[in-house]
């Protein structure tokens, strides 16, 4: 049985998108990714150092993808618990973090998230059937 409701944490350039900061990157392959988590009833943060007029960007890239975000660069349920600016969440998924899978796209200097390796992440850890 998978885990239901959780709260995934997003980080954006080179997780969801390639790195082309300032700039908005191609897809890293996350859209089927994570239309599939929300339809299975998971709440999207978008946990990004991009603000103002690049953060707006960066929430447009979601929208026109029809992706649902629950939150950005914050957790509204934790206020009721905590003062702490931290964001939490069940899971965070960041092309910074350790063990996180990585793959290389042409033409690109950095890594990017394998998506389809993180699915079977998500599966293996009872997130997605």
């Amino acid at each position: 049985m998978a885990i239901r409701n959780a709260t995934i944490a997003l980080d954006f350039d080179g997780t969801v998108v390639t790195h082309e900061y300032p700039h908005i990157g191609e897809d890293a392959g996350a859209v089927p990714v994570l239309k599939e988590l929300v339809a299975n009833g998971y709440r999207l943060i978008l946990h990004t150092m991009r603000h103002g007029a690049l953060l707006e960007q960066a929430v447009d890239w979601f929208r026109s993808r029809g992706i649902p975000l629950y939150a950005i660069n914050e957790n509204p349920s934790q206020r009721k618990w905590t003062a702490s600016p931290k964001v939490y969440a069940d899971l965070y998924i960041d092309d910074s973090s350790l063990g996180i899978p990585l793959r290389f796209v042409d033409g690109c200097s950095r890594p990017v998230v394998d998506w389809p390796r993180v699915r079977e992440m998500l599966v293996d850890q009872g997130f997605l059937d």
